[in-house]
């Protein structure tokens, strides 16, 4: 299915599709009757939508890099408060201004995307047009298709800048110049929209259409509509500067968290996904395993030469010229971004999720310029890595930092975790477990998972808490994070008590009281690493003793000749603002703003 991009510059040069959001279209190359009256040509259009995804500059190589960090779970190495402008830090540390260069450039993320919307556009007008959707089923799904790509993309908008222009028609000389629309009205339209979707997609594996996890189901669009409905009545930074919740009735807690209930559960029963192991659904991805009705629910097609997934979100190459990768013989590609040093002591020391997401080493073989194969090594408790992507678990090496792996946006764990938080909220935990266990039951051992019910189950605000820390556990590393702390309203609370607990890590205080200075390790094979030091109750007596055994050594973890590792200046430069929940979103590129007509502005963020 890795064909989109060639299709979306057909389907561009026959829809005329515009060049940016405040471009009027130019005239279609073929009438719209003959292209959205056959599907193979009306399916071309549709798939277009996906181009938004791939331009340098944008969600592929920018989003994706820098989006969503510096929260409770995960964070870019190596922000620090005395580099705090840098460009690439201040995109995660919540001081990120319009004129960012990371940011404000051509191909930005802003403008793609609603390139991407008016390519929705045309292609939806256009179906309900010239389609018969009422008696073409295959055409009727093109049209969910579309209605649901549009949805997906305003949420990625809404989440990244918050209030944003609402164009549900095709640009026209009378409309090219938007102001911020307020996200009420916004969710309101994607939330009715998905709803009609769902009528017209088919289920996973119900057509040869949807037996891949890089076109769009009826799981997606439901499980789409649930994180809708969900971000709809929680906690938003508005452009009057409001940080808060809907006031709209149609928004209410009690509506939308009906809505993301029977969603989920719709899916649930269904039967037509299921969950397989917590390292299965990672290393399909990896492998560009795209079968549908498994884990992953929906993905963005990258194909090889786009997408900087793996090598933002997957372990580091120190040396990328080895068994793995062959992008180059110097600098590196990976570890960008990684967990809070913190994060990992947070798990229980059998949840299978903790070995899989937060890995403490790099592969290095030896030095620039070096080709041959490289090994684990220690890297620094400042500088962990995500493990759930791989360059080890890909079935070819990466030649670039376009890895071309698919960027999940959605799996069947989140449909479970989403349908226990409503149905808690709605009507408590009795109910609620029998969504949360199946994502226990994979992670931990029988009698801790009854443990944890037992909990959990004590009140509706004990199941509240079970929901934050088990979604934090589930989806560390895929940037969900963020938008969890700033629905719930808990973001400038959650931070400060990460940045107390980074603290106290550095002197091994409080709760690391217990943990060793240093880790010790050793060698299993030519290349995998054997450690002792990283859970609680690891001493440095104990490894002292291994150390005297051949073939063991030691490094310096939480301090290094009795300094941390873990300096003020690194925890001080994990936000930078007193109230990040007033700076929760980017502000629009200083481009944007420049060729908006005097209609857009950052005036709420300053």
């Amino acid at each position: 299915m890795k064909k989109y991009i060639s299709i979306a510059i057909m389907a561009m040069s026959i829809a005329g599709i515009t060049s940016c959001d405040m471009d009027a279209p130019s005239q279609s190359s073929l009438d719209a009757s003959v292209v959205f009256s056959q599907s193979d040509l009306a399916e071309g259009s549709v798939m277009a939508i996906h181009d938004c995804w791939g331009k340098t500059n944008s969600y592929r190589g920018r989003w994706i890099a820098f989006y969503g960090m510096n929260n409770d779970a995960e964070w870019y190495n190596g922000c620090t408060y005395s580099e705090r402008t840098n460009a690439k830090f201040a995109t995660a540390n919540y001081s990120t201004t319009e004129d960012n260069t990371q940011l404000n450039v051509t191909n930005d993320t802003y403008t793609a995307l609603y390139q991407g919307i008016e390519k929705a556009n045309i292609a939806i007008d256009n179906i309900r047009q010239y389609g018969d959707v009422e008696n073409n089923a295959g055409m009727a799904h093109l049209l969910g298709e579309a209605l649901t790509l549009r949805a997906l993309i305003y949420v990625e908008l809404m989440r990244t800048f918050g209030d944003v222009p609402a164009r549900f028609e095709q640009t026209t000389n009378e409309n090219t110049y938007l102001p911020r629309s307020s996200q009420d009205d916004i969710y309101k339209q994607i939330l009715a929209d998905l709803e009609e979707a769902e009528n017209y997609c088919y289920w996973p594996n119900e057509n040869t259409v949807t037996k891949t996890t890089e076109r769009v189901s009826k799981s997606f669009v439901k499980g789409l509509r649930a994180r809708a409905a969900l971000y709809a009545c929680g906690y938003k930074l508005y452009s009057d500067g409001s940080y808060r919740q809907s006031t709209d009735a149609e928004l209410s807690g009690d509506k939308m968290y009906q809505i993301a209930r029977d969603e989920c559960v719709d899916v649930i029963k269904s039967g037509r996904n299921t969950l397989g192991t917590f390292e299965e659904n990672f290393r399909k991805l990896c492998e560009e395993n795209y079968t549908a009705g498994e884990e992953s629910i929906w993905e963005i097609p990258f194909k090889e030469g786009r997408g900087r997934v793996v090598s933002s979100k997957g372990i580091r190459m120190q040396s990328p010229w080895n068994q793995y990768v062959q992008y180059q013989k110097t600098g590196s590609v990976g570890g960008e971004c990684g967990p809070v040093p913190t994060l990992y002591y947070d798990y229980d020391v059998e949840d299978i999720r903790r070995d899989i997401t937060c890995i403490p080493y790099r592969w290095y073989n030896g030095g620039d310029n070096n080709e041959g194969d490289a090994k684990q090594e220690l890297w620094g408790i400042k500088n962990w890595c995500f493990g759930k992507l791989r360059y080890e678990w890909m079935n070819r090496k990466a030649t670039s930092l376009d890895d071309g792996i698919n960027w999940q946006l959605m799996r069947y764990a989140d449909i479970y975790l989403m349908a226990a938080e409503a149905e808690n909220e709605l009507n408590g935990p009795a109910n609620a477990v029998q969504y949360l266990r199946p994502i226990l039951n994979r992670a931990l051992p029988a009698e801790k998972v009854n443990a944890l019910i037992a909990q959990y189950s004590a009140s509706k605000e004990a199941f509240r808490q079970g929901i934050r820390d088990q979604r934090k556990f589930e989806f560390a590393g895929e940037m969900l994070r963020k938008q969890d702390l700033i629905r719930w309203g808990i973001l400038d609370q959650t931070l400060a008590e990460t940045k107390v607990k980074l603290q106290q890590l550095a002197k091994r205080e409080g709760a690391y009281a217990d943990l060793p200075a240093k880790l010790y390790y050793t060698y299993i094979d030519k290349q995998t690493l054997k450690i002792y030091g990283l859970n609680h109750g690891e001493t440095d007596d104990q490894g002292d003793e291994l150390r005297k055994e051949e073939g063991w050594e030691s490094k310096g973890w939480i301090t290094s000749n009795d300094e941390p590792n873990l300096t003020e200046d690194i925890i001080n430069g994990y936000y930078v603002v007193d109230k990040p929940s007033q700076h929760c979103v980017w502000p629009l590129p200083q481009l944007v703003i420049n060729n908006s007509s005097g209609t857009l502005n950052n005036d709420f963020l300053k």
